[in-house]
């Protein structure tokens, strides 16, 4: 009987398939940068700073929730206390002498201090503001112009007339415009994924394989998967490189809701639906509300429901969405 189940369900996903790959090779190219007003996607920004990120994103019109969301989570990933070998510092990661030309005192409590989120977000705001100002004249897009002045320098930007030829200027500027779609909240359907197809169906041949923690399907690892190892794995069989972490694949694309949800979206599980830093669990998507996933310790991989207290949202994976994200550790 298991096998009739399992089987009507595969013909299921494959309709589903069929259907992914039709209207995916009818989609155009994307658009550019988050524009008009902007909102933040569900638990996109950890809730203790979703506020400031919210209201000091909004500080200029070079700048968005979004768009500082996506330079805050770029520095950081949302870690007040980081430190980097240059010795750029805290959750907007000033180093000293950026700091204490434009650090301000955000909540008002009578210091600047460079480790408090509550004086260092509202900062990196004021930041990107003077530069855009200083680069207001530059053609261009006045976003990219700030960016790149905010890696490369205002002389740089000023002197080529608007992002410079340079290398890592230009990948900066692409990076956080990429990730500025992952944090904001979607205004219109989203479009789906031309991978999608080809990641369900990797993901349907691994249907039965036990579970294994770390697991990312090596010979080392016997073939086998955790959670987020399965769906890496399952994209880079269509050339998107997804980091190994599930809370930083929710950052991989815009996140459709649960109403527009299509074959290949990634759907994720928290025991904190307000932050997406603290996600546990990551599934794919293939319609009629089930996913396939690799559950926990104990279990194949197999099809589950995503209708679960704990269910968190969704992602779109995209080309740039993937490509953008910084690489940090592994999780189960």
């Amino acid at each position: 009987m298991g096998g009739v189940v399992v089987g009507a369900c595969l013909s299921f996903v494959a309709l589903l398939v069929v259907g992914t790959y039709v209207v995916a090779a009818q989609l155009g190219g994307a658009g550019g940068g988050v524009r008009g007003a902007v909102g933040l996607a569900k638990g996109a920004v950890p809730a203790a700073y979703q506020p400031l990120v919210q209201r000091w994103g909004n500080l200029c019109p070079a700048v968005n929730p979004a768009l500082l969301a996506a330079q805050l989570y770029q520095e950081s990933g949302w870690n007040p206390r980081a430190q980097s070998h240059a010795q750029a510092q805290g959750i907007a990661q000033f180093i000293p002498g950026t700091w204490a030309a434009h650090g301000v005192d955000g909540d008002k409590d009578g210091d600047r201090d460079v480790w408090d989120p509550n004086d260092a977000i509202p900062s990196a705001a004021s930041y990107d503001c003077s530069l855009a100002q200083y680069v207001k004249d530059v053609p261009g897009d006045p976003t990219d112009n700030m960016l790149a002045a905010y890696n490369a320098g205002a002389y740089a930007v000023i002197k080529y007339g608007g992002v410079p030829p340079y290398k890592e200027t230009q990948n900066y500027v692409r990076v956080i415009r990429s990730l500025e779609k992952s944090f904001a909240r979607p205004v219109a359907p989203v479009e789906p994924s031309r991978q999608a197809a080809g990641a369900i169906y990797f993901a349907q041949k691994q249907l039965g394989k036990p579970y294994l923690w770390g697991g990312e399907g090596t010979a080392a690892d016997g073939g086998r998967f955790d959670c987020s190892g399965l769906t890496q794995a399952a994209y880079a069989t269509v050339g998107i490189d997804l980091p190994r972490v599930a809370n930083d694949q929710y950052n991989a694309g815009p996140h459709p809701s649960r109403e527009e949800l299509l074959p290949g979206d990634l759907v994720f599980f928290s025991d904190d639906l307000t932050d997406s830093r603290a996600i546990r669990h990551v599934g794919m998507y293939v319609g009629g509300g089930y996913m396939i996933n690799a559950p926990y310790t104990g279990a194949v991989i197999r099809f589950d429901k995503i209708d679960t207290p704990d269910y968190f949202g969704a992602t779109r994976v995209t080309s740039d969405g993937a490509q953008a994200l910084p690489r940090r550790g592994t999780d189960a």
